[in-house]
């Protein structure tokens, strides 16, 4: 508690002196009034960096076993506030200007916001990469790429049967695409139609009502669509094919990818609603003028004019459903079934990534190992659509003025 009252003292100490040097200030020359509130926000900004700093002190000095005295952290929480008291003072002069030092800082700051986001991504390919290549020196890589069976099953014994150990990738892939074509089957047409009727036809007080409620699907815990997967979805297919003659398994790639395709939708009506009021008004009034119809305005104008963002809106719903696990784990099983049949269980590359991260297996087991292998190839099939998708945008994108 005490250090916590300390760690107080740094914006406390630092807002006061900044707000007091402020009033003097702007009272002795009233031209500087109208930089209060940005050397404000300077302050407020190294009063925070300031505890930030602090608080590291205090954490890592009780991480060493050693928490710090309280009259050091008193001293430096003071310190701290008399060095941002005589800093604000000091650029707080007739001859600066506090509109440039402000965005300077801002500056800075985004910029190591945007750095971060890439050392962070960075950090997590060469995390996986390291665990990867040693996968590969264990198993060959066109073994994993081109194999036909998955069974990541190490025999602990010379005499333990049915543990393989195969790790072809192609049944994953399989269940994967399938999994997703399905969903996109259920999302895109939709999902497109509901961001046509908003941006077209709905009247502002429908779309304000629809809109709300379609992006809640969004907000619901893939879990709590798993749950509705495996209680309702999945029996009801079973229930109907038994009525038709066909016989579908209660964890079927069907029930997973209609639900997965349900999740998704608020993904592609979203982005597709924004591209389409991204479009300028005149080319809806042009093709009306010329006696068109809204439906046909619709889709020969207002679709095809749009279609790069539709576009990026199919890409988010395809990397959100090929990336989905607990829906799949509950509703399609962890079989790794080489079919497209959509009515058998089939597996996906995350479900068997978490499946074999589960357990207390060592990291130089071939097995745990694997998972790290699918990841690193997940990651660069995911990438690769990506890079497609963001060619097909530049290279179809229309500039209007």
């Amino acid at each position: 508690m005490t250090q916590l009252l300390a760690v107080l003292l740094v914006p406390l100490f630092t807002i006061s002196g900044t707000w007091h040097s402020l009033g003097n200030l702007t009272a002795s020359d009233p031209a500087l009034a109208q930089h209060r509130l940005a050397w404000a926000g300077c302050a407020g900004l190294a009063a925070l960096l300031g505890m930030v700093a602090l608080a590291a002190i205090l954490a890592v000095a009780d991480f060493a076993g050693a928490p710090a005295p309280l009259w050091l952290v008193m001293l430096l929480g003071a310190g701290c506030g008399v060095l941002g008291y005589v800093h604000v003072r000091r650029m707080l002069r007739s001859s600066r200007k506090a509109r440039h030092g402000y965005e300077r800082i801002f500056y800075y700051l985004l910029w190591m916001c945007a750095a971060a986001a890439i050392l962070v991504t960075v950090g997590i390919v060469f995390s996986v990469l390291g665990e990867a290549v040693r996968f590969f020196t264990l198993i060959s890589p066109l073994e994993f790429l081109f194999g036909l069976e998955w069974s990541p099953q190490i025999a602990i014994r010379e005499d333990q049967a049915g543990s393989s150990g195969k790790f072809g990738f192609v049944p994953l892939l399989a269940g994967t695409m399938l999994i997703a074509a399905i969903a996109m089957l259920v999302a895109v047409p939709l999902g497109l139609l509901s961001a046509v009727y908003q941006a077209e036809f709905a009247p502002a007080g429908v779309r304000a009502r629809v809109k709300p409620v379609l992006e809640f699907l969004a907000g619901i815990p893939t879990v709590v669509y798993g749950f509705f997967a495996v209680v309702t979805l999945g029996p009801m297919l079973r229930d109907l094919g038994t009525g038709l003659g066909l016989t579908i398994s209660s964890e079927s790639a069907l029930a997973a990818g209609c639900v997965i395709g349900v999740m998704t939708i608020p993904f592609v009506a979203s982005l597709a609603e924004d591209a389409l009021y991204a479009i300028p008004q005149d080319l809806r009034n042009g093709s009306l003028s010329l006696g068109a119809t809204l439906g046909e305005t619709a889709l020969k104008v207002a679709i095809p004019a749009a279609l790069p963002g539709i576009f990026a809106g199919f890409l988010l719903a395809f990397s959100r459903a090929v990336g989905e696990t607990m829906i799949v784990v509950m509703a399609a099983g962890l079989a790794a079934n080489m079919t497209a049949n959509p009515l058998e269980s089939v597996t996906t590359i995350t479900t068997q990534i978490v499946t074999l991260l589960i357990g207390d297996q060592e990291f130089d087991d071939p097995k745990t190992l694997a998972a790290f292998a699918l990841g690193l190839t997940l990651f660069a099939f995911t990438l690769l659509l990506n890079v497609l998708a963001l060619h097909a945008v530049r290279k179809y994108h229309e500039r209007y003025d």
